[in-house]
């Protein structure tokens, strides 16, 4: 037998219950938006176009920063002008370091998803001791910044640990980000006990797009357009969930920003019968529909 996580086994999307989102939608939309702050000056930024510079890294730093200076309101100028609720994966120091950056998106009426306390320090590369007390310090501090604790992680670089999943159902998180497996939630096992995986998406998510897979503001606006088609047309058989990935510094960039607003414009002159949501909300009511295993 190969090693495996054991948090949830192996189910195929064609033997899974049937039910319907809301109101009678089978396909449920999000929108995530990554806001990030990464350190200065002490070790690598990842994922430059230009790795492996010597410290300090303006450039790279440069290149993040520009979505807490100016892509992160292009966006929320976006997501506002076509109507879409935006979900925010936030690092918790971006409060402190750029505290106008949560508060264009909490204008929306966003749902804040926790993202760490920084991109520069990622839960696999913490002992399991600093990592809780990364997690519950996040939670907190989202939870003071915006009246309420947030219900979902999402880890910096999504690179949980082994034990990221057992830490945030302990610490009374609902759901994660974490897992790109699944076009529906699923449940997964943990020692604090049930905790809800909610599809998030490797492919349409404009970090690989762009950075790993080079494609250009063209190519990322047709992979948005044509998910929601072929899932709208599969939805007609189970129940999905799109969810299209952002970040400031990237979607943010002027060129890239005017393609992938066409395209959230047309999900949204498409959008009959198909709910756009959040992923708390999508984690609620598939946990009322779909209740976790005993």
């Amino acid at each position: 037998m190969l090693p495996t996580h054991g948090r949830f086994g192996h189910s195929a999307i064609t033997e899974r219950p049937d039910f319907d989102w809301p109101g009678g939608a089978r396909l449920a939309v999000y929108v995530a938006v990554n806001c990030e702050h990464y350190a200065y000056d002490d070790g690598e930024t990842d994922l430059g176009w230009t790795p492996g510079l010597d410290q300090p890294d303006s450039y790279n730093y440069g290149w993040r920063e520009y979505g807490n200076r100016v892509g992160a309101f292009r966006v929320a100028q976006t997501l506002e002008r076509v109507g879409i609720r935006p979900t925010v994966l936030v690092n918790s120091e971006v409060y402190e370091h750029a505290p106008s950056v949560p508060a264009a998106f909490r204008a929306l009426g966003a749902e804040f998803v926790a993202h760490g306390a920084t991109n520069s320090m990622q839960p696999d590369e913490q002992t399991e001791d600093e990592e809780r007390a990364t997690i519950e310090r996040v939670r907190r501090v989202v939870a003071e910044h915006e009246g309420a604790a947030p219900r979902g992680w999402m880890s910096p670089g999504a690179n949980p640990s082994r034990v990221t999943e057992d830490l945030l159902a302990e610490a009374g998180f609902a759901y994660t980000l974490d897992w790109p497996v699944d076009d529906q939630p699923l449940w997964m096992t943990t020692r604090g006990g049930p905790l809800l995986s909610v599809p998030y998406p490797h492919e349409v998510n404009d970090l690989p797009a762009f950075v790993h897979h080079h494609q250009t503001a063209e190519t990322f606006a047709s992979m948005i357009v044509d998910s929601f088609a072929e899932l709208r047309e599969d939805a007609e058989r189970q129940p999905l969930v799109l969810s299209v990935s952002l970040h400031t510094f990237l979607a943010g960039q002027p060129y890239r920003l005017r393609r992938v607003r066409e395209a959230l414009q047309h999900l949204r002159e498409n959008g009959d019968g198909v709910w756009f949501t959040t992923p708390g909300a999508i984690a609620e009511h598939y946990a009322s529909v779909v209740p976790a295993p005993s």
